[in-house]
């Protein structure tokens, strides 16, 4: 195969994320959608003529066993990534898993083994992570544009209406920390470069028993302490502000950039007279932008990938670990 070659992937289920994945790498000259697969046949057959795949298959397990596939993205709930993401590795195939990576910090590290021991790659899917908004952000701390970082506050909420959402599921890995907190908490990673020394949070809970809307504090070991919220409760809010000793960095660090919306990065240099600058960035679809990624990186070597990395990925889920479970302590009451 050579490098200029489409990577050929195959999809794990039909959700709605599938959808926005494939319409996204549609028309791609590194990625090709070959085989989507689902419980049941109809369901795949249903959503292979809407977005022109050529092969539906019944059963994941038939999606492993294709040899047209030579990748797999996994898009199903967070409590099967870890499973299918495994069976994929061991069948040979490389794996682009949605985020979070697994719901606990073991799973994780047993799916970066399994890729250790077959030889193929596994990344973890933050569109965010691969937007040149978040690049040049990175970048520019790298580089001491604002100083030694000291604050971070990040958040990202929005509503969940409908009470049948997967999200909404225990059983299924639900949660407003795994889902929409998995983001603040890798852009905090992101720029901390390290993992906390301590973590407190609180949550309010459903009558399920999964977090709602959730707020958590961290104090890492050179004196950076950073703040990540997030909730299924709130209208859509998404915001990171990084301040430095040397200036300011803000960012909306979204998946999609687009014409009406483009990417913004406000950065702020210097004391009470600062010299602010708004960086704008073209419209970029995050899928396709990580998809396109993760095929350099299967093609021409994982230093093509320009998103979450093993050890970051596995300590994003250490954070998440010790995030949830302050949560369930629910902290000390104040006293009436």
């Amino acid at each position: 195969m050579t490098a200029s070659a489409p990577l050929r992937i195959g999809i794990l289920g039909a959700a709605n994320i599938a959808r926005h994945f494939t319409a996204a790498v549609a028309g791609s000259p590194a990625v090709d959608v070959v085989a989507v697969a689902s419980r049941e046949l109809a369901t795949a057959e249903a959503f292979a003529a809407r977005h022109a795949i050529p092969s539906a298959l019944a059963g994941y397990a038939a999606l492993l066993a294709d040899p047209e596939v030579e990748a797999i993205y996994n898009p199903l709930p967070n409590s099967l990534h870890a499973e299918w993401s495994i069976r994929a590795l061991e069948a040979g195939k490389h794996v682009l898993c949605e985020k979070p990576i697994a719901v606990t910090a073991d799973d994780a590290r047993a799916m970066f083994a399994a890729a250790e021991r077959s030889g193929r790659l596994l990344f973890e899917a933050f569109p965010y992570r691969s937007q040149p908004q978040t690049l040049a952000a990175a970048r520019l701390v790298v580089e001491g544009a604002i100083g030694r970082p000291r604050l971070i506050q990040a958040a990202f909420g929005f509503p969940m209406a409908n009470p049948a959402n997967i999200r909404l599921d225990p059983e299924l890995g639900g949660g407003a920390l795994l889902d929409a907190g998995s983001y603040p908490v890798s852009l905090i990673r992101l720029f901390a470069g390290a993992l906390p020394q301590r973590v407190t949070a609180l949550a309010h809970w459903s009558p399920r028993g999964v977090d709602m809307t959730l707020v958590a504090n961290m104090r890492f070991a050179d004196g950076l302490m950073a703040q990540a919220a997030c909730s299924f409760g709130t209208g859509v809010y998404r915001r990171a502000v990084l301040a430095g000793e040397d200036g300011t960095l803000s960012t909306d660090f979204r998946n999609h950039l687009t014409v009406a919306e483009p990417g913004v990065l406000e950065v702020s240099r210097g004391g009470w007279e600062p010299r602010n600058e708004a960086i704008t960035f073209p419209p970029t679809d995050g899928f396709r932008a990580e998809a396109e990624a993760f095929a350099a990186a299967v093609r021409c070597g994982p230093t093509a990938w320009n998103g979450i990395g093993t050890a970051e990925s596995i300590e994003v889920m250490q954070m998440l670990d010790a995030i949830i479970a302050s949560a369930r302590s629910d902290g000390l009451p104040i006293a009436l």
